[in-house]
């Protein structure tokens, strides 16, 4: 008879933290490394007992789920045979040249190229990325463009996976990489319209973009353009889409402000457009003769778009564009010279509305009970063609240029199922939870249609829930290898996110954080009352922002799940908010609250806390996973929960643990070792419905 492996016993070195007048204790505090920035950018330096415990983690997890290797390899390459491995992107016309993306069979990084305006043929490969990544466990190229003059290209690599990036650039005429790349950057960047310079964000020690540099594009001294006092607040550069102005993005969850540059003196001082106020956000872009700005200023929950003159934007000259119409959430907005397209959200669905500058309108809609439209605007300025995205949970991805003008649109492109895929054989459904202060929550529902609705068939239920961030109601080929074996795939579309306007964000985060806890159990049970599922056949899943929900509901109501699965999870809430040192924490106050200064924060912090909430109770089977790179939610987090987790659980149910030694927040960096992360956690959803460790 095989010997049932035995799970590590973390040590226990209680802490003791006073503060605001409240005390807590943390036995698993030893496992943060004080020297956690230089293992960011070097794993090798970790504390060897916290290697050693991770180490012991992960061989533990790879023995109690050994049964599920073969499964595991089967998904993979089901996930590996929906991909079309020579799939290219759809090429965007720029001047003289289209750019594009592609790889090539088996590789598992693009090719970044470009080639003539309007022909076949002649190829420029401007980046192998495959090539950047030989002899690394990890590469990614986060952020790759041309610039204006189409002489020179720039690419930003992350080699760790802690987000830590080098820029470099090319000359597109020699094809050489010119010397010294710029280091400690975030991975943003821009050329200015006049192809002279290059301008990107700093990265400081401790991981927060301070600063804003420029330099000449071929190399020299680097100027501070611009430096940020505020810990709390994040910052971009990019260009205008008329390339008029270089402008500096400023903003933390709630308040934002932009600095202009003219393109015609891009070494000037940035300009204030309009100074920040608490609580106001607003995003600028120029259209050709005047500014359009999108806001939520003079009481716009769900944003409008005013104008503005080029020469004096500031506030008090804004003047209704498109006005505010609560429920009806402006996403975003994309300009060419004679017409605006803007992306709208209502009840977790999209719209893209074009108008010209006569103030005509028309839409791009759907008639489908849950879809997904993404405005993907234009590649260059003077245009009528603007390119968008269509798809659906059992709809794969179209993508068509539209011409604002005719109103024709061309189908550039269908996303390619190899292996095959027949939308027919799906059922998407979208029902609405009622929570218990009546609101009601939109839940998207796949399945085949040959899987019964009698709640016989185990269901996968996802959310995510903060930030403002919708989740849409999108196509997945990975989704397909848990629902072409009978499961049901869901998502709940909870408060913390903007799926029903910003609103629906608002009415979640701070002292109402509570109620994307709730909606996700609310959506839980309805579809247990719609016979879609039932109690103890659920495995929920959900990562980062959404790994802090898992937490939260596997304290709440732990009798509703068979597994949780929570990803790169934030979970120790109130220690990681009172960490100043760590680089998202003083940015995240506006979305937690600070519980440093503000005693009511604490309080209701600590309420929900999922680390701090464990209790002695019949937890289902749990896998949180991790990257020991990760500068968003570090590996501790994850580790302190099992930890934690394991001793209270009075289910007899495994809690096991994942941590990626090689990579960060977003997992591996190739387009198949992802794959293989995605099977790993399926087929974890599958054991803890089948109870696999007890068959072991």
């Amino acid at each position: 008879m095989p010997q049932v492996p035995v799970p590590p016993v973390a040590k226990k070195i209680p802490v003791t933290i006073e503060q605001l007048g409240r005390t807590r204790t943390d036995d698993y505090q030893w496992m943060k490394d004080d020297n956690w920035q230089a293992v960011l950018r070097d794993p090798t330096l970790i504390k060897a007992d916290v290697k050693a415990h991770l180490t012991e983690e992960n061989a533990y997890r790879e023995a109690m789920m050994a049964s599920t290797l073969p499964l595991q390899a089967t998904m993979f390459e089901e996930m590996k045979g929906r991909i079309k491995q020579d799939d290219s992107s759809v090429p965007s016309a720029d001047g003289d040249w289209e750019y594009y993306t592609r790889f090539r069979t088996g590789d598992q990084h693009p090719l970044f190229a470009r080639r003539p305006r309007g022909r076949p043929d002649g190829e420029v490969i401007l980046l192998d990325a495959n090539e950047l990544a030989k002899g690394k466990a990890y590469s990614e190229v986060s952020a790759a463009d041309h610039s204006p003059d189409h002489k020179l290209f720039a690419y930003a690599e992350d080699a760790q996976g802690s987000e830590v990036h080098q820029i470099f650039v090319k000359d597109l005429a020699t094809g050489e990489v010119l010397p010294d790349p710029i280091g400690s950057a975030t991975g943003n960047f821009t050329f200015s319209p006049d192809s002279q310079w290059i301008f990107w964000t700093n990265r400081d020690d401790n991981g927060r973009p301070d600063k804003i540099f420029r330099r000449p594009v071929r190399g020299g001294e680097a100027t501070l353009v611009y430096e940020e006092t505020d810990d709390g607040m994040f910052q971009s550069v990019g260009r205008t889409a008329d390339d008029a102005f270089v402008v500096i993005s400023i903003a933390n969850q709630e308040t934002s402000e932009a600095r202009i540059i003219p393109a015609a003196t891009p070494t000037a001082t940035p300009v204030v457009l309009e100074p920040r106020q608490v609580a106001r956000l607003y995003d600028a872009d120029h259209w050709g003769d005047r500014w359009v700005i999108r806001t939520n200023a003079d009481d716009s929950v769900d944003f409008k778009i005013v104008e503005a003159p080029t020469a004096s934007p500031a506030k008090a000259n804004w003047k209704d564009l498109v006005p505010h119409a609560p429920g009806r959430f402006i996403e975003g907005v994309a300009l060419v010279k004679d017409y605006i397209g803007r992306q709208e959200r209502a009840d977790a669905n999209t719209k893209i509305v074009i108008r010209d500058r006569a103030g005509a309108e028309h839409d791009i809609a759907v008639d489908e009970p849950a879809y997904s439209l993404s405005l993907g605007g234009a590649s260059e300025f003077d245009t009528t063609v603007m390119r968008y995205g269509y798809n659906s949970p059992s709809t794969p991805t179209s993508t068509y240029d539209y011409d604002l003008k005719t109103r024709q649109r061309t189908l550039r492109k269908v996303q390619e199922v190899p292996s095959g895929h027949n939308a027919a054989d799906y059922v998407v459904e979208r029902l609405n939870a009622p929570a218990a202060d009546g609101q009601l929550v939109p839940v998207t529902v796949l399945r085949r249609k040959s899987t019964p609705v009698d709640g016989s068939a185990p269901l996968l239920l996802y959310g995510y829930g903060s930030y403002g961030i919708p989740m849409a109601a999108s196509f997945s080929t990975n989704r397909l290898s848990l629902v072409d074996r009978g499961w049901i795939y869901a998502i709940a579309h909870i408060r913390g996110g903007s799926d029903k306007g910003w609103n629906w964000f608002l009415s979640a985060r701070r002292m109402t954080k509570k109620n994307t806890f709730t909606d996700f159990i609310a959506a839980a049970e309805h579809l247990i009352a719609k016979d879609f599922a039932r109690a103890g056949n659920i495995v929920a899943q959900g990562g980062s922002a959404g790994g802090m929900l898992m937490g939260a509901v596997n304290n709440m109501r732990p009798d509703l799940w068979a597994g949780v699965i929570g990803q790169v999870p934030f979970v120790d809430v109130i220690n990681t908010m009172s960490d100043t040192s760590l680089p998202l924490t003083p940015p995240e106050w506006p979305e937690w609250g600070n519980p440093i200064e503000d005693p009511e924060a604490y309080d209701y912090m600590m309420s929900y806390s999922p680390y701090d909430q464990v209790s002695a109770q019949a937890y289902p089977a749990v896998l949180a996973t991790g990257g020991l790179s990760d500068p968003r939610v570090t590996y501790w987090e994850p580790e302190k929960w099992v930890a934690k987790l394991r001793p209270a659980t009075t289910s007899g149910k495994p809690v096991l643990l994942k941590i990626n030694m090689e990579a960060g927040h977003g997992g591996a960096s190739g387009r198949f070792d992802y794959l293989k992360e995605v099977a790993h956690d399926y087929a974890f959803a599958i054991w803890a419905v089948d109870k696999g460790w007890e068959k072991a």
